[in-house]
């Protein structure tokens, strides 16, 4: 075993102990009696289930973690990954079609594997919990158009990077961050109204008080607001949410339908004002900056190790190739990527908490967004108390408890203006 295969193996490990370790912390943080800000909200029975919820949860994300570390171990160092090499070469093809064969199957056995878990939190635990409103026939039929949105879209994308890796030599990373800025510029931008609705329906917020107020509002902090759009989230989840998607003519802010139902005309405002505050303060802009530099980085770092024999003998391959370097590749960058992402989440809760202060701040309005969020974590059976460290791993959004200290720690305004 050489030394990229021991910080492989070792990054693997340490993944696994720490998600596990976080995991128990977490449960650990379990207590029977509801926090003070959700009494009379969080009745005892609900909370219950909701520690039920995490119970069953994190014992299922153990095992399908488990099954997934010891699948790829057996496959690596059965020699699966040398094997299916010598399959895909023994077709005869190029370069470029050799390796979107191996990728695609390695791809189509992931899936595969994974659908038994799939099924499983789906058709068991999301239905035993009463959220799942998927039906058998919708959830095979997002998985065909999952499979040809990939082939049509991402088959193209692939065999550009393997291309350019193996034919423009020392600039081909450059060739690859440019074509993969621009497939992500053009697939934010085209979501909303070419990929989306073929998962989901979108109808115009019809006419009345909300529509009416949410325009008012949107044009008080000069938002330009063409749209507002409620999703039919009910056609598979009785889950509720807001969010923002797209960019320029084609950005849209989104209802779930239980979200309108589940709330009134003052907190549905303040979730709104919370998904522009996100534009507002240019945290969309943000990401998709630090994204771009993050491919960047990545496909500068791959062309050291896209032909490096010794990430081809860790996993017991005789000859390089580009496509085997890049998923063996992949997995040596995890570390990197393990940090990078916690440093995101870091960012994303502080921006959630800005979103926040500019909803409170600009419709004057604190107890609309206490209420939202509140009723938003009940519904959704949220774990109030998680624990540190399972934020600090795991954490997009800050806990809701924290959410809602500093939503009533803030000094009262008078003002509808944006907030500097």
């Amino acid at each position: 075993m050489n030394f990229i295969a021991i910080i492989i193996l070792l990054t693997l490990v340490l993944d696994l102990l720490l998600h596990l370790m976080s995991d128990a912390l977490n449960l650990k943080m379990i207590q029977n009696k509801v926090p003070d800000p959700f009494k009379g909200i969080f009745d005892a029975e609900r909370y219950a289930r909701s520690q039920d919820y995490l119970k069953i949860n994190t014992r299922f994300g153990w095992a399908s973690t488990l099954f997934n570390t010891l699948v790829m171990l057996g496959f690596w160092f059965g020699g699966g990954f040398a094997l299916l090499d010598n399959w895909a070469r023994s077709l005869g093809q190029g370069p470029v079609v050799t390796g979107l064969i191996y990728i695609a199957v390695l791809m189509l056995a992931h899936a595969l594997l994974s659908q038994p878990f799939s099924l499983y939190a789906t058709f068991v635990i999301e239905e035993r919990f009463g959220f799942n409103k998927t039906t058998l026939r919708t959830y095979v039929m997002d998985l065909f158009k999952g499979l040809v949105l990939a082939s049509l879209l991402g088959t193209p994308l692939l065999a550009g990077i393997l291309a350019f890796f193996e034919y423009a030599g020392k600039e081909a990373w450059l060739f690859c961050w440019a074509v993969v800025t621009l497939y992500m510029l053009f697939i934010q931008f085209v979501a909303p109204t070419w990929i989306m609705p073929l998962f989901n329906k979108f109808s115009p917020l019809e006419e009345g008080e909300l529509r009416e107020r949410i325009f008012a509002y949107a044009q008080s902090i000069q938002y330009p607001l063409a749209n507002v759009f409620v999703m039919d989230g009910s056609k598979r989840s009785g889950k509720s949410n807001a969010f923002f998607t797209g960019f320029g003519k084609n950005k849209r802010i989104v209802l779930f339908d239980t979200l309108i139902e589940q709330h009134t005309v003052d907190e549905l405002l303040a979730v709104l004002a919370h998904e522009m505050g996100h534009y507002k303060k240019k945290h969309i802009l943000q990401g998709m900056l630090i994204a771009v530099v993050q491919t960047g980085v990545m496909f500068f770092l791959l062309s050291f190790f896209v032909s490096y024999q010794g990430l081809f003998d860790a996993f017991f391959l005789e000859k390089a190739s580009v496509y085997a370097g890049l998923v063996f590749f992949s997995l040596l960058y995890a570390p990197l990527d393990f940090f990078l992402g916690i440093l995101a989440q870091m960012r994303s809760r502080k921006n959630e908490f800005q979103a926040d202060r500019f909803s409170v701040e600009t419709t004057g309005n604190p107890a609309a967004m206490v209420n939202a969020l509140k009723k938003l974590a009940v519904h959704n059976l949220s774990n109030l108390v998680p624990h540190p460290f399972y934020v600090f791993l795991n954490y997009s959004h800050p806990p809701v408890l924290k959410r809602v200290a500093a939503i009533e720690d803030l000094k009262p305004v008078g003002s509808k203006s944006e907030p500097q």
